[in-house]
């Protein structure tokens, strides 16, 4: 338990030195901004397209996975291609400007944006494997009720760490995209195995400070409304939404700063700029070290 508060405090650190780095290039936020706009018109042009196909059962029936039709199951694949190209282009972008930062350069949007175009292919060919494997997942978890989505959520887990440095390398190093993988699970395994502390703090840390938006302006404006004040619990709820996004691009933002500093630190062995030595050697301890 005492180990296990440890890390967590070294991942607290973490996550005020990335938003040190954040703070000195705010401009960053612009980029995970862009992406869930793009996201969001993905979503909302895919979901009107599938429910005027009327490839959807009707509401409230009772429908087994098997008896869907197989042309839903294309669709959904063709969503997931189309929604992994924007969110790992964005993060390409993100990233490669985080990494640059982090190595003393300068960035703008404009440049981080011309990277990613850079690597379009790469890209498109990760999106076409990520999108594969996201509906092989979903498909077993559809199909194999608890067990598999049981298997689903184990899976996805592994997915998640052996892929971690997927976009940093392909940012960095332009390697198509099994290389990209291949070299993700080399760098892991060579320097902090599956000990992705500060990506946990960063999510912990956002994850409470987006339930605190929920309670402060939530509970503000319902109480607002209650007492008569309709005009100050709209303001509340209005500045609420505000607040929640604000807190999802900034978490998007450290994450993206963090990979980048591990992707640095996995590298060269030594602490990026910006980054107390101590800290980040200690959250990344490379294996063998002492």
């Amino acid at each position: 338990m005492a180990d296990f508060f440890t890390r967590f405090g070294r991942s607290v650190e973490l996550v005020q030195e990335s938003g040190r780095v954040l703070r000195s290039d705010s401009e960053l936020l612009v980029l995970p901004l862009l992406s869930g706009l793009a996201s969001l018109v993905v979503i909302g042009a895919f979901g009107y397209g599938v429910w005027q196909s009327g490839l959807l059962p009707p509401p409230g029936e009772d429908v087994r996975p098997e008896m869907l039709p197989w042309q839903l199951y294309v669709a959904l694949f063709v969503f997931y291609f189309v929604q992994y190209t924007v969110i790992i282009f964005f993060n390409t972008a993100l990233v490669g400007a985080a990494i640059a930062k982090l190595s003393g350069g300068e960035v703008t949007v404009s440049s981080a944006l011309a990277l990613a175009v850079s690597r379009i292919w790469a890209i498109l060919g990760y999106a076409l494997i990520s999108a594969t494997i996201g509906i092989l997942l979903r498909y077993i978890g559809e199909r194999f009720g608890f067990i598999g989505r049981l298997i689903e959520g184990v899976l996805g887990v592994g997915w998640t760490v052996a892929t971690f440095l997927v976009v940093p390398v392909l940012a960095a190093e332009g390697m198509n995209p099994i290389a990209s993988l291949e070299r993700s699970i080399e760098m892991l395994h060579d320097t902090w195995g599956e000990n992705i502390v500060g990506g946990v703090g960063i999510s912990v840390a956002t994850g409470l400070a987006g339930m605190a938006v929920i309670l402060i302006f939530g509970a503000g404006g319902m109480a607002a409304i209650n007492a008569g004040y309709l005009a100050l619990g709209i303001v509340l709820f209005a500045g609420g939404v505000v607040a929640m996004i604000a807190v999802t691009l900034i978490s998007a933002a450290l994450t993206g700063i963090y990979a980048g500093a591990v992707y640095c630190f996995a590298l060269t062995g030594t602490p990026p700029r910006g980054f107390e030595a101590n800290s980040i050697r200690e959250a990344f301890n490379r294996k063998g070290a002492s």
